[in-house]
């Protein structure tokens, strides 16, 4: 486990879905271990699809309330993860002068998704599968074959 940061922020375009999403998945694997938070170049409004997704595989996201980066009460993170364009150039200028690494995980916005309510949800869960096994790759838990 001493792989893992102190301190992870996930950063997306406004902090509704994908960093929101991040962050209750890290936060239910290492949340005891690792201080997590998450914000948006832009506070979007909170998508009541990430809780429904989440809450199918038993980990809750109620509370979240959208922030942006000049929100945040402390901007000393040992890693930024930014899950969209827009959040990787707001996150290189917040870590260009420490010691702060930074990762690029190009993630897919569900919300671009037209269709049904059921084919908008499947768009949701797919982004859900793809941060959990982002998060297990890059921090695995406990337990798990190598650690």
């Amino acid at each position: 486990m001493s792989d893992l940061p102190g301190a992870v922020l996930f950063a997306c375009t406004m902090n509704s879905i994908r960093s929101p999403m991040a962050e209750a998945i890290m936060k239910y694997l290492h949340g005891h271990r690792v201080y997590i938070d998450s914000c948006g170049v832009r506070a979007g409004t909170v998508d009541p699809f990430v809780a429904e997704v989440l809450d199918e595989i038993g980990i809750e996201a109620g509370g979240h309330r959208p922030k942006t980066f000049d929100d945040l009460e402390d901007d000393y993170f040992d890693l930024v993860v930014s899950l969209s364009p827009e959040a990787q150039h707001r996150a290189v200028e917040l870590t260009r002068n420490g010691t702060t690494e930074l990762e690029f995980w190009h993630m897919p916005d569900p919300s671009l998704i037209e269709g049904s309510r059921a084919q908008r949800l499947e768009g949701y869960r797919r982004l859900r599968d793809l941060v959990m096994r982002r998060i297990v790759d890059r921090f695995p838990p406990a337990g798990s074959p190598g650690v």
